[in-house]
């Protein structure tokens, strides 16, 4: 069966969700001339509009997910979840991987290091019927991650990476649930890996292949280099490419489609606090160049629905609270927000706090332009990556190793 993964809605349709901003002329000049892009095929999966919400931890919950699907089609992924915590029930894994009943295609994001464990995870979704499709995490540059071999460590280690792949495509099969994965460059400019673990990928019959064209030791720093994302392109001919990296606009996402002919794309930090930017990425993806460009109420507007859905989330309205906290400086991005507005949405503690703060923004000031784009958070700098002793001395598991994974899986959500 077919699952069509698409969201028609845009900016003119009246059934725009209650929140969404207006729109105005359009914020980029960009081309009116519609890609000539297909729907992403994934197995038995057809994502109309060819773009992915990646995985971000204590971001792409149902709270976010929703107001993302809201303004534009697409495929939206949930939090990674650990494999591990997955197959033991731990109470916060199997809330990442609930969804709401609307969403078309249920998506799960699993981390692991065993490959036993991470077939098991696969499995109890499958058999379970709690997912419509799984990516595996093979790009998280995160020192906890890493430092156990896991995330962008794991596929320096040629034969632990094909058993984890080889595990996962056999119990994904046995659903017929499409199984992609997403990675990096490799660990460091000298310890590429991103055309040896695609082939080993395609080869055991992934449905998708995503490269954040980023090593670990780069972690969010400097630029995406596009230039492997478009190799990885050319050595994978017979399955789909997605790109990954600096897509901070919809403008940015046609680019990284014509100068590296990747199938779809992948967007993460450009549209924390910009749910509308799944909205901007449509119109392009149809050859429009209408944009969304929300008015400072506006903005305020989403970010109180925002909280409510996170309360709906959480089933707590003070847990919810404190996880909006961490949204305050991406949504207001570049608009005129004193610093004590700003402090004090930041350390809100109720909804009504909330509503009291958010009444005091300006009503008459528009959207800023690009001041109210780009970058979102802290990029950090290129580090050393955090990894095992001795683990970049060969590409195989040495005995240490080898005791090490398997022991390594450990609750990590996130990543």
């Amino acid at each position: 069966m077919t699952v069509t993964a698409s969201a028609p809605r845009n900016q003119h349709d009246a059934a725009a969700p209650p929140a969404a901003p207006a729109s105005g002329a359009p914020a980029h000049a960009g081309s009116s001339t519609k890609l000539e892009l297909p729907p992403l095929k994934l197995g038995n999966l057809t994502v109309d509009v060819p773009v992915v919400l990646a995985p971000m931890a204590g971001i792409t919950n149902k709270a976010f997910r929703r107001l993302c699907r809201e303004y534009g089609g697409g495929l939206y992924v949930a939090e990674m979840v650990t494999s591990r915590a997955l197959v033991e029930r731990n109470e916060k894994s199997m809330r990442i991987i609930s969804h709401d009943e609307d969403e078309e295609v249920r998506s799960v994001q699993l981390y692991g290091v065993d490959p036993k464990t991470v077939g098991a995870a696969v499995r109890l979704l499958v058999e379970e019927d709690r997912a419509d499709h799984i990516d595996l995490n093979f790009g998280c540059p995160v020192p906890k991650v890493t430092r156990k071999g896991g995330g962008s460590a794991l596929p320096w280690k040629t034969g632990l990476f094909e058993s984890i792949i080889r595990a996962a495509t056999t119990e994904a099969a046995k659903g017929e649930i499409p199984l992609t994965i997403k990675m990096r460059k490799g660990v460091t400019e000298d310890h590429l890996t991103f055309l040896d673990a695609g082939r080993i990928a395609r080869d055991y019959g992934v449905a998708a292949v995503t490269l954040h064209g980023r090593t670990t030791g780069q972690f969010y720093s400097g630029q995406a280099d596009w230039s492997a994302i478009k190799e990885l392109r050319e050595a994978l001919p017979d399955v789909p490419v997605l790109g990954n990296g600096d897509i901070w606009t919809a403008e940015d996402a046609v680019r990284m489609v014509r100068e590296t002919g990747v199938d779809g794309v992948v967007v993460g930090r450009g549209c924390q606090g910009r749910p509308w930017l799944f909205g901007d990425l449509q119109a392009a993806f149809d050859g429009r160049d209408t944009r969304f460009t929300p008015t400072l109420t506006e903005v305020g507007e989403t970010f109180y629905r925002h909280a409510e859905l996170l309360i709906d989330y959480f089933g707590n309205e003070e847990q919810a609270l404190r996880d909006i906290r961490k949204h305050v400086a991406w949504y207001f991005k570049g608009y005129m927000v004193g610093g004590e507005l700003r402090a004090a949405m930041a350390t809100v503690g109720t909804l009504e706090q909330l509503r009291h703060l958010l009444d005091q923004l300006n009503p008459e000031a528009g959207y800023p332009g690009a001041d109210a784009e780009g970058p979102r958070g802290r990029a950090g700098s290129p580090k050393r990556p955090a990894l095992p002793d001795g683990w970049l001395d060969s590409r195989e598991l040495n005995a240490e190793h080898q005791a090490m994974i398997a022991a390594a899986e450990s609750d990590v959500s996130g990543g």
